[in-house]
């Protein structure tokens, strides 16, 4: 069914409650990866039972964590199938740590969608606080629907944010385990995108890919391992945008630049000629 802007634009979702567990954390950032060295007392600050350390991108999973039925994306004015969708960037801002353990009211609504011809993209905000009002964190998200373009929208700003013109401050190897995609689907992701190889490869792809959401939990806890030492609260927005796929099995590389107060960062593949998995990194300090 083609996007009705009308009807999408603005539309505002009802609220929703949700909650989330020290063990929900936990296993999220083993879903990132975290304890691959279970000897090293930063890595076990992720996993520690009930106050683990909470990276601000846990939000983007928080809500829909004990979801275990493939996502729809039907919304007011929108209703696409699900394997013509690609997460397109994410972006989170907190004003201080994600307790370990809470409750929270999402509000989501949709601000801007773009036409870029042979695809929309689709942008929504979603505000999350305690039930009480007191603010949690806000996210922005964009989502790309191949086939829903040539409406004669706006296409949107051109550009993201780019590294310096010089060499890196650090280059991270990040080895992507077999089951990752396996492992993080537990997070409340089910398309079977990342772990059906039929689904995949109807979808136009030789083999599951990894979750955009995943990679781009990787990257941030890069910056934040490599930079703060594992200081979560020093982290006070981080985003980044879905350059080209990951595949599990494969190492990544996280080139990051300090730049002032904040860090920018490529995520690449080297076996794959460099390609750029994630781009437009970007990290604000407190």
């Amino acid at each position: 069914m083609p996007i009705n802007l009308d009807e999408a634009i603005g539309a505002e979702l009802a609220p929703v409650e949700f909650a989330w567990s020290s063990s929900d954390v936990q296993l999220y950032h083993l879903g990132l990866g975290a304890g691959a060295d279970p000897l090293n007392q930063r890595e076990l600050a992720y996993l520690a039972d009930d106050t683990p350390a909470v990276l601000p991108t846990f939000a983007s999973v928080a809500q829909t964590f004990h979801q275990t039925e493939p996502p729809t994306v039907q919304y007011p004015g929108i209703d696409i199938e699900l394997s013509k969708v690609l997460h397109a960037s994410e972006a989170v801002s907190v004003p201080g740590p994600i307790p370990p353990s809470g409750t929270g009211r999402a509000v989501t609504r949709f601000t801007e969608i773009w036409d870029k011809g042979k695809a929309a993209v689709i942008w929504s905000e979603t505000t999350v606080t305690t039930l009480d009002g007191a603010p949690l964190w806000k996210q922005k998200r964009s989502i790309f629907a191949r086939g829903e373009g040539g409406f004669g929208g706006d296409r949107g700003p051109t550009g993201s944010v780019e590294p310096p013109d010089r060499a890196p401050d650090a280059e991270v190897a990040l080895p992507i385990l077999p089951q990752q995609a396996l492992l993080y689907r537990l997070c409340g992701d089910r398309n079977p995108l990342h772990s059906d190889p039929g689904f995949a490869s109807a979808a136009g792809f030789p083999a599951p890919i990894l979750h955009g959401l995943c990679s781009y939990g990787i990257g941030c806890k890069a910056i934040v391992d490599t930079f703060l030492d594992g200081d979560v609260s020093r982290v006070r927005s981080y985003g980044a945008r879905f350059a080209g796929v990951v595949f599990p099995g494969e190492t990544l590389k996280a080139s990051i630049w300090k730049d002032n107060d904040k860090f920018v960062a490529v995520l690449t593949a080297p076996s794959r000629d460099d390609a750029v998995v994630l781009s437009g990194v970007e990290l604000s300090q407190a």
